[in-house]
């Protein structure tokens, strides 16, 4: 009777042991599984479902094993009618979705091909771009010393004198604002290149944005060069002359005058696409209208940080001109956004 009970307790024991190792780690919280949607979308899912997050003993364990089983068979017989459509439809409705993966009857019946075509092509493309901007660069050397003088116009009334602190300092000041001013009278070639490479690859809809974006983007960045030569240059050169003056004799290095002046400028210039990178954001699905213009309290401070880092200067005065359009750009291209729907 003892050895009889013992192994009655020992099979007590074992069935105690397999119930433990089987329930125990279901016993923890679950991460719902993939199908667990689909349950919404289908009414046969909606029991095992419940069985299957609420096992607390042997008889609901044994219950949902099987439920567990037929659910299997059920998700896998669930025909594409019976989910509804707009389930079906989440991903593949997505803006996002649409642009990395296109339907391929929305892409135009351009010419197929292969990727040593679209190396070769980008070669050619690459190569066009920098012959025009090295021509650029060589006619704009031609007449360096009336570009100097014409970057020098915002403080020769304040009375300041620019020197050569160095040999060649001059000559190479001359390289370099010819280097960059043929890079801005040659943009326009390199945007011409990089529409037409990648323009076979979008869809018809894309199209349609492409041509705006361009020409915003084109707008903005000589508007940002614009206003930063008319209002920036000079007052964040007013401001250093007036707070020496009575002090200091203003003498500045040529050089560094000319780092400073082309430095503001162009990165004025990139600042103002600021609209151009929302427009965007909302063309793919990523950001609303409303939801940008309802962290603007954000945006403000971004914008004094963002004005920070692009002046080269560190007066507040130059950090707050630039901080101001920012914000009204940002506003202008949320209300863009808004406008046309997203």
């Amino acid at each position: 009777m003892g050895l009889a009970s013992a192994v009655h307790h020992g099979g007590g024991i074992r069935v105690a042991l397999n119930y433990e190792l089987r329930v125990a780690p279901i016993s923890r919280p679950v991460q719902a599984p993939k199908w667990t949607r689909l349950r919404f979308a289908h009414p046969r899912l909606s029991t095992a479902y419940s069985v299957y997050h609420n096992r607390r003993s042997p008889v609901a364990f044994s219950k949902a094993t099987e439920q567990e089983d037929q659910l299997s068979t059920d998700v896998r017989n669930i025909s594409s009618e019976e989910v509804p459509q707009s389930f079906q439809k989440n991903k593949e409705g997505s803006a996002l979705y649409n642009f990395l993966y296109p339907d391929k009857g929305l892409l135009p019946d351009d010419k197929e091909m292969t990727i040593f075509d679209h190396l070769e092509e980008l070669r050619q493309r690459i190569f066009v771009s920098v012959l025009a901007v090295g021509a650029a660069m060589l006619g704009c050397f031609a007449f360096s010393k009336e570009l100097i003088m014409f970057l020098e116009a915002p403080v020769k009334a304040q009375g300041v004198r620019f020197l050569q602190l160095a040999p060649g300092e001059f000559f190479f000041t001359t390289l370099k604002v010819s280097g960059y001013c043929g890079l801005l009278l040659g943009s326009p070639i390199i945007l011409y290149e990089i529409i037409a490479f990648v323009l076979p690859g979008l869809t018809r809809e894309e199209r349609k944005f492409l041509g705006p974006i361009v020409l915003g983007s084109s707008i903005l960045f000589y508007a940002g060069i614009a206003f930063s030569y008319s209002v920036l240059t000079p007052a964040a050169l007013n401001f250093f002359v007036n707070y020496a003056e009575g002090v200091v004799e203003s003498l500045w290095s040529i050089d560094q005058y000319f780092e400073f002046v082309l430095v503001l400028m162009f990165s004025t210039g990139l600042s103002f696409q600021v609209p151009v990178i929302q427009f965007l954001l909302g063309q793919l699905g990523l950001v609303s209208g409303d939801q940008m213009l309802s962290i603007w309290r954000y945006v403000v401070v971004g914008a004094v940080i963002a004005a920070a880092v692009l002046t080269p200067s560190t007066d507040p005065l130059t950090q707050m001109l630039l901080a101001t359009p920012l914000f009204g750009l940002y506003l202008g291209g949320a209300w863009v956004v808004k406008l046309t729907g997203r």
